[in-house]
């Protein structure tokens, strides 16, 4: 019984590992897909993007289950700083560039930041509204 117990035990803490990397993986296989696709159509809009688009619809098709992409997006998100780590390493490589045209840059920047997160407030309104009606 000892042996049986362990081993639900590591099969309890190793499934949520595998279902989080396996869910990683489909969400970069679908950015990939569409990479290539956009790159070979030469379309004029990013395959990032119709990766998102193409989630969505599967999302909102029920051809995936939101919970079957939860963990892998979660840890996605959580570790999302370990992404921009790249973008600050080539600010200082610009440092003239910067002390000349930083203001306008920050400018942009907090512009752009502050347009993203009314989208997003207002897209995460409308969703959880629509959602309630739904449920209703």
């Amino acid at each position: 019984m000892n042996s049986l117990h362990a081993r639900m035990r590591w099969l309890a803490w190793r499934r949520p590992l595998v279902a989080r990397w396996a869910q990683v993986l489909l969400i970069v296989l679908v950015w990939l897909a569409c990479d290539q696709l956009s790159r070979r159509l030469h379309l004029p809009v990013p395959g990032s993007l119709l990766a998102m688009a193409l989630l969505l619809a599967m999302l909102l098709g029920g051809v995936v289950p939101a919970a079957s992409l939860r963990r892998g997006a979660d840890w996605l998100l959580a570790d999302m700083l370990l992404f921009f780590i790249p973008a600050v390493m080539a600010v200082w490589q610009h440092l003239p560039l910067m002390r000349q045209e930083g203001g306008r840059i920050l400018a942009v920047i907090l512009v752009g930041t502050l347009l993203v997160m009314g989208t997003t407030a207002l897209l995460v309104d409308l969703m959880f509204r629509w959602r309630l009606r739904r449920a209703r």
